[in-house]
């Protein structure tokens, strides 16, 4: 009888866990979203009088901004079982914006790493977003999952009810049975959190269904965030994973968190040394990545302690390291040390 009921036991263990989220699927690896909890800021945890696009503080958010200043920060206040939170506070408002702009955080994803969606086939899969939010701004956002494969996109809405209060959402999106993902390490799908856009993005019906793109059907109801100087938005524990019911935040590691991020941003130190040569003469040495990147990276070089150098430069760049060379502007010691190199291989 109690061999009989453990193997009992373990078939509905195996039950729920098999239908953890409403799909099949472990109880890992099940947030497709990088850093939801705002844990990583590689670049910078403060930016003040920010006004563009960009990749600016946690690493795998992107600020697609065209309206209004902002201070964006890595910052110290989010609900319980969470640290960080990715804030916007609006320093100057915009009440007018142009036409084709647009204020939105967003994080784009690689078509290999969503293949389980079953994106474009009869079986295709739903798709449950959930996240924490707190914002001085009451009234309706949009939550956009855009598809930049086949140009199409879904959109739903959401409420903040109380202001200077942290609220948890979820939203499912019904799974697309048109238009396949590539299998690739390019940009397939954005998770893109409107905050305010220009009429070009209003005026139609919002497409809560999946459609082809229609600028006016993306951001159709959201508040205007930019309107007024003080207006916050914050959001932390953003998880999107396979299934129709939204599960406990997936927390990993500060370690694997950021080994996840590096494959698209890292920064490395660089050091070289050339002795008693003169200008003619080459010194390099070969640095390596801390994790295999998405792609080449770009290289940005910054800090370090420089003597007597001459030409620098990141040279057989590719996706695990580069050949870091300096020469001398004369005969002597030449050296650079700690020079930083930020690699970039967003999508």
């Amino acid at each position: 009888m109690s061999l009989a009921r453990d193997i009992a036991d373990l078939a509905s263990v195996t039950t729920r866990l098999d239908t953890v989220g409403g799909s099949s699927g472990a109880l890992s690896n099940r947030n497709v979203i990088i850093n939801g909890a705002m844990t990583v800021a590689q670049r910078s945890s403060s930016v003040t009088g920010n006004s563009g696009s960009g990749y600016i503080t946690c690493d795998r958010w992107n600020m697609s901004g065209g309206i209004g200043t902002r201070t964006v920060t890595q910052q110290a206040d989010a609900p319980e079982g969470f640290y960080n939170s990715y804030k916007i506070e609006i320093t100057t408002a915009e009440t007018s914006p142009s036409a084709g702009h647009a204020l939105a955080l967003e994080q784009r994803m690689e078509g290999q790493n969503l293949q389980m969606l079953k994106k474009g086939t009869s079986n295709a899969l739903p798709i449950t977003i959930s996240f924490w939010v707190k914002s001085n701004k009451t009234g309706t956002y949009i939550v956009e999952i855009d598809d930049n494969d086949n140009a199409r996109n879904i959109n739903k809405s959401y409420t903040v009810s109380s202001s200077g209060v942290w609220e948890y959402k979820t939203i499912t999106f019904e799974g697309d049975t048109t238009g396949s993902l590539d299998n690739d390490n390019a940009h397939s799908l954005r998770v893109f959190f409107w905050l305010d856009a220009g009429s070009n993005f209003r005026g139609g019906t919002l497409a809560t269904s999946w459609e082809s793109t229609t600028n006016a059907n993306r951001a159709e109801g959201n508040v205007t965030f930019a309107d007024t100087i003080g207006n916050t938005w914050q959001v932390t524990g953003v998880q999107l994973e396979v299934g129709d019911t939204a599960t406990d935040f997936e927390h990993r590691s500060f370690g694997q968190e950021l080994a996840l991020c590096q494959r698209y941003f890292q920064v490395v130190s660089a050091s070289n040394r050339v002795r008693s040569a003169g200008s003619s003469h080459i010194y390099a040495n070969s640095v390596n990545y801390f994790v295999t990147m998405r792609a080449t990276p770009s290289t940005t070089k910054s800090g370090g302690i420089v003597s007597n150098v001459g030409l620098e430069a990141c040279n057989n760049v590719n996706t695990t390291g580069f050949r870091y060379e300096i020469t001398a502007t004369s005969s002597g010691d030449a050296y650079y040390l700690n020079r930083d190199v930020a690699l970039d291989a967003e999508l």
